[in-house]
């Protein structure tokens, strides 16, 4: 059987957490097993490359790439600096040659080269965005929240929950500069947190912090500019629900027939059907995750099972998927995990 493992970020500030811990994966039963911890100064966000050779995690020096061994455990290649605020989210191109940072805390959005061996190199450019957001206790100032190419390689976007808009910028691989091009703009006070395109890349979902709903748009990657058509807005919550709600995390399950949304407040995930043809969303349940601040979620490559970071109740919870009878049932007791912030399911060994 493939070996799966799972790689936890958390703050590291208060000397509780030491940065990443490693979790040995049964994706049978849908649970994680504690194996170590890697020193990281406060792993806000951990991704893999697509290869799965490698990790990558924010950290206070700026972004720290480890390879990842054929038993799981993690070897530091390097870091590379951002010149700038530590990061809150990370993302790669689908060829592993560069990674994208963003800068909650100084709005900036950087993008920095990889190399060969999966190592960080130098940075490639790097745009502070300006101006004022709405009058609110989070949004009065640029505040990046996630920063992604677009699928075919033309634009990379990034969202701004304090200016609340997506910046649109074009970006090639040949004079690797950042030109904008165009912007997308969002509800006042919204807050755009985190979006996904589909592996198709036809269409691109855009969840809302504030608003507590994900927008769907179809993608056209037009002459000059982007396309974007807006076809559906959903809510993140059921219809019983907490009046003060954040949507956190935006999931995909690996067949891209589901996507799950996490909601820090409501303390919930909302999960959901799409149409992989018409790129549509349909509410199937929303339920309580017996933790509190869901801040990620991770779904298990089975696509049985989901994983929970509960990042104020400290633990992570694990639940069955139910498709049928549209249900999430706790599959396995909880585990302690000191404020978790992102966790990444990686396929090793290979």
């Amino acid at each position: 059987m493939a070996k799966y493992m799972a790689y936890v970020g958390s703050y590291s500030y208060t000397g509780k957490a030491e940065g990443i811990t490693v979790f040995d994966v049964d994706v049978e039963k849908g649970r994680f097993t504690k194996r170590c911890e890697v020193a990281v100064d406060n792993s806000s966000y951990v991704i893999v490359s697509n290869d799965n050779r490698t990790l990558y995690s924010i950290a206070d020096e700026g972004v720290v790439a480890f390879r990842i061994l054929e038993n799981g455990s993690l070897s530091r290649l390097n870091s590379g600096k951002i010149k700038g605020m530590r990061g809150c989210h990370l993302s790669t191109d689908a060829k592993d040659k560069y990674v994208l940072v963003s800068g909650f805390h100084d709005g900036k959005a950087t993008i920095l080269r990889l190399r060969r061996d999966g190592g960080v190199g130098e940075i490639v450019d790097g745009v502070f965005h300006k101006g004022l957001g709405s009058v609110a206790d989070r949004n009065f100032k640029p505040h990046v929240t996630c920063f992604r190419r677009t699928p075919d390689g033309k634009y990379a976007m990034a969202a701004d929950s304090g200016l609340d808009q997506i910046k649109i910028y074009r970006f090639s691989e040949k004079d690797e500069h950042l030109v904008q091009v165009d912007t997308l703009p969002c509800d006042l006070e919204s807050a755009p947190r985190n979006f996904r395109f589909s592996s198709d890349g036809r269409f691109m979902y855009l969840m809302y912090e504030q608003k507590n709903v994900i927008d769907v748009f179809t993608y056209d990657p037009g002459d000059r500019v982007p396309v974007f058509e807006k076809i559906q807005t959903i809510s993140t919550l059921g219809e019983k629900y907490s009046s003060i709600s954040a949507a956190c995390s935006l999931r995909f399950s690996p067949d891209e027939r589901h996507m799950f949304c996490s909601n820090a407040g409501d303390e919930s995930v909302a999960m959901y059907k799409r149409d992989p043809e018409t790129g549509l969303l349909e509410l199937m349940c929303c339920l309580p995750i017996s933790g509190e601040y869901p801040k990620d979620i991770a779904v298990f490559p089975d696509d049985k099972h989901l994983a929970v970071m509960n990042h104020t109740s400290g633990t992570i919870t694990f639940f069955k998927i139910d498709y049928d009878k549209e249900l999430l049932v706790m599959s396995s007791n909880e585990i302690k995990c000191d404020e978790p912030n992102s966790c990444v399911i990686v396929k090793v060994g290979e």
